[in-house]
């Protein structure tokens, strides 16, 4: 039993997507620098499998429970947009861009820009 009940177990899943929006901005940025230096496949399947795990868990709590997708009926019989789309386009916004993917950028961009200048100070 954890917290008083017996079915809370699954809040357990969710641990790695907390632990992702603490560290995961600093493990994108440095495989996004780790891809700019070092040629290969290896730096990019790390940067895709690192942050699987964390955020296909958190994707699969805004997914279900599929009733959420409902569409609701307007005034005039029309079938509206669930207003869970608004909910998950936020969610895709913060947690997989904000958190993810710019990191990620930032961190390939810096190191690029690096390299390059330092390759025409020398030149």
């Amino acid at each position: 039993m954890m917290f008083g009940y017996s079915d809370a177990w699954w809040v357990l899943l969710l641990y790695p997507a907390v632990l992702w929006v603490l560290f995961g901005p600093f493990a994108m940025a440095s495989l996004g620098a780790w891809c700019a230096s070092a040629p290969g496949i290896r730096p990019r399947l790390w940067s895709v499998l690192v942050p699987l795990g964390p955020v296909v868990t958190s994707a699969v709590v805004m997914v279900f429970p599929l009733s959420r997708w409902e569409r609701p009926r307007q005034v005039d019989g029309s079938l509206g947009t669930p207003q869970h789309v608004y909910d998950f386009l936020g969610y895709l916004g913060v947690y997989v861009g904000a958190i993810t993917l710019l990191p990620w950028l930032l961190g390939y961009g810096v190191t690029r820009l690096v390299r390059f200048l330092r390759s025409r100070r020398q030149t």
